[in-house]
């Protein structure tokens, strides 16, 4: 595992290991809460918006175009985004989904549904929050790492968290405001979370079509990263070469089984 110490990881170390193992065209960035403005405000080559943003545009703005962003939640266009990473109040307003009414949900039962089932970090415990690649180092220990890839892609790296330690991955699909599946769940729970990018992350954030997300801890990482090390030493690899579907498959499953 890349690591300085227990406690510190060599994150540019892992950028490294991950790229060579999973080609990943996108780069792979950390997140971070702060209590204070301040604490964001301290970071090296910060940038500050000048507009008003999504916080899919924050993200792809380091995933992007590699800037190191910090917002506050006046930066945030409302209070979906805001409340998602802990800026704003999950209150009855807020709860009630009124605007996604005829938009998102058929009815107003429909939109309250999804808001409670939202993955989100609580009130009141921070004031702002902190984007940058991760191999800069900037956000040293970031709380989260955001890693967009294809599903091959996608799949190897989880077949990495489960090489040891196995453990049945759960997921869920809130559908619209998929960012709370993936960033909001994670800061939330501390466990690795996938998710489906929403129509909002495509439109305003810019993800293609084929990627998806995942969002996990420095720690979760480097060991996914061990796994799949541990896996390409058995040929099992990033990328998945097509064996062909009319031929014989005894050759191919011989050469990761022929000795079991």
């Amino acid at each position: 595992m890349q690591q300085q110490s227990a406690d510190r990881i060599d994150l540019a170390g892992l950028v490294a290991d991950l790229n060579s193992l999973l080609r990943l065209k996108t780069t792979v960035i950390g997140m971070k809460l702060f209590a204070q403005a301040a604490e964001m405000e301290a970071i090296p080559k910060i940038r500050r918006p000048n507009a008003i943003h999504t916080t899919d545009q924050i993200v792809s703005m380091a995933a992007r175009l590699g800037w190191t962003v910090g917002i506050t939640g006046d930066d945030l266009v409302g209070a979906q985004c805001r409340a998602v990473i802990g800026l704003a109040p999950q209150d009855e307003k807020w709860l009630a989904g009124e605007n996604y009414v005829g938009v998102w949900h058929g009815t107003a039962e429909d939109a309250r549904k999804r808001q409670e089932a939202l993955d989100v970090v609580p009130f009141g415990h921070y004031q702002a929050l902190a984007v940058s690649p991760l191999q800069s180092g900037r956000l040293d220990p970031p709380d989260i790492c955001l890693v967009y890839a294809t599903p091959g892609q996608m799949i190897i790296l989880i077949n990495g968290l489960q090489y040891t330690g196995y453990k049945k991955f759960e997921w869920g699909v809130v559908g619209e405001t998929a960012c709370a599946d993936s960033w909001g769940r994670a800061l939330k729970t501390g466990e690795p979370s996938l998710s489906l990018p929403c129509y909002a992350e495509r439109r305003y954030g810019g993800v293609p079509d084929e990627e998806m997300l995942m969002a996990l801890k420095p720690s979760h990482l480097a060991k996914a990263i061990e796994g799949m090390k541990a896996l390409a030493k058995n040929g099992l690899r990033y990328p998945i070469p097509p064996y062909g579907i009319q031929s014989d498959v005894r050759a191919g499953m011989g050469v990761s089984y022929a000795k079991k």
